[in-house]
């Protein structure tokens, strides 16, 4: 009977909770409203040194964390999320701290196509962006399964970059519209265009983010989404990544929403001048 009530309690806490939740996202939406939030999840490794515990410890919370922050971006009409999970330089990393962070990664990709999760839930189209064979086969198989069982998915869209930096995008867009053009190398107009790089670019069926953050305080963009994020409204979160929360994001909405009257004068001076 005690069980009972406790899961009643339970159950009508979240209910009040979903509520207030709506009624702050409806009230966020009388103003304008991001299409694209990019995140740098920075200090899962500072998160477990600074509570001495477990090194894994801390992305396991972060993941937690990226599933809650996902389900509000969601709610709130976000229609396109990209994380930053892990660059090709980690791989420089202990080879047993790495090991260590490839089998969590294959445990939470499998995690995220069970029936119960956010991205059922949500019907989330997900994409791996970046290098994918320096990947350890488990995970690049399991992050091909997660494409391809989510490529029909007509809801949200969850970019995850893995083996991935900015530079390594460029210089493969580049490779891959060079291949394109050798084929028209006799034609009067070879080179390569802007619109010709873009096309070959991860984010090619994505629009640029409205917001880049960068939990921990960090304000480096660490080699991510650098030719994306020309106009996009970047941001410092001091908290770790396991501690950011509704907060934090309510908060980095409404400075964006502060400055979108500049953003928007700045992207019309820029085709103006273009």
């Amino acid at each position: 009977m005690e069980e009972n009530g406790k899961s009643i309690t339970s159950s009508l806490l979240r209910s009040v909770s979903r509520f207030l939740r709506n009624c702050l996202f409806a009230m966020l939406s009388f103003g304008p409203m991001p299409n694209h939030i990019a995140f740098i999840m920075d200090g899962s490794r500072r998160y477990a040194k600074n509570r001495i515990v477990q090194q894994g410890t801390g992305h396991r919370v972060g993941f937690k964390v990226l599933t809650s922050t996902l389900q509000y971006c969601y709610e709130m009409g976000v229609k396109y999320v990209t994380v930053y999970a892990f660059s090709i330089d980690n791989f420089k990393r202990e080879p047993a701290e790495v090991q260590s962070l490839m089998d969590l990664m294959k445990e939470k990709i499998d995690e995220l196509l069970n029936r119960e999760s956010i991205v059922s839930k949500y019907g989330i189209r997900i994409n791996f962006w970046g290098n994918l064979n320096l990947l350890t086969e488990p995970v690049r198989l399991a992050a091909m399964k997660a494409m391809t069982a989510t490529a029909k998915n007509t809801g949200p869209v969850l970019s995850i970059c893995v083996a991935y930096t900015s530079t390594n995008e460029i210089m493969r867009a580049v490779e891959k519209a060079w291949e394109e053009k050798r084929k028209e190398i006799e034609q009067m107009d070879s080179a390569i265009s802007v619109g010709d790089l873009e096309r070959h670019l991860y984010t090619a069926n994505c629009p640029d983010p409205d917001i880049v953050i960068r939990t921990s305080g960090e304000t480096r963009l660490s080699n991510f989404l650098l030719w994306q994020s020309d106009y996009g409204h970047l941001q410092n979160r001091h908290p770790l990544w396991p501690e950011f929360c509704l907060r934090h994001l309510i908060w980095a909405i409404l400075e964006f929403q502060r400055v979108y009257p500049y953003l928007q004068e700045r992207r019309g001076w820029c085709k103006k001048e273009g």
